[in-house]
């Protein structure tokens, strides 16, 4: 018998298939994370912290995913599967301005970006972006102290 649910025969768990790909993507990234080499007096947290404590997260999600009910779920169509792919295309967009252009345009383009994603106009999400942008290389920058390229064009 197969039901509504896609409970029947043949049915791939694609969410725990999902949630398995993650964790293992998780304890790759540990791994890789923890064997980062690094000056011993160069920082009292060192590089490390970052890519561990990320990867641990992403492992206690996948887990978290893992465990959710299998269901039928419709995907997104139309307007709707545009938003959803926006997102990770601004994501990956801003990560490969990082080095040409330089953070602050690379976080410019995802807030802004995502900004539009969610109906805000094109002033308002300019704005934004500018703002978030400035706000974060001032943690980073001043406050924190860590270097944030600036990109080719303006360095």
């Amino acid at each position: 018998m197969s039901g509504s649910t896609g409970s029947g025969r043949g049915h791939l768990p694609t969410g725990r298939v999902a949630a398995a790909c993650l964790f293992l993507l998780a304890v790759a990234y540990g791994l890789i994370g923890a064997r980062i080499d690094y000056a011993f007096a160069s920082d009292p947290l060192g590089p490390r912290v970052f890519p561990v404590a990320l990867a641990i997260a992403l492992a206690v999600l996948a887990l978290l995913f893992a465990r959710r009910p299998e269901g039928a779920e419709e995907l997104p169509k139309g307007a709707l599967l545009g938003r959803t792919l926006a997102i990770p295309t601004l994501a990956v967009a801003s990560v490969l301005l990082m080095e040409p252009l330089g953070f602050p345009v690379a976080i410019f383009v995802l807030t802004a970006g995502v900004a539009r994603v969610f109906g805000a106009g094109w002033v308002r999400a300019a704005f934004g972006g500018v703002l978030h942008a400035a706000l974060w290389w001032a943690v980073f920058v001043a406050a924190l102290e860590v270097y944030l390229p600036t990109g080719a064009i303006f360095g």
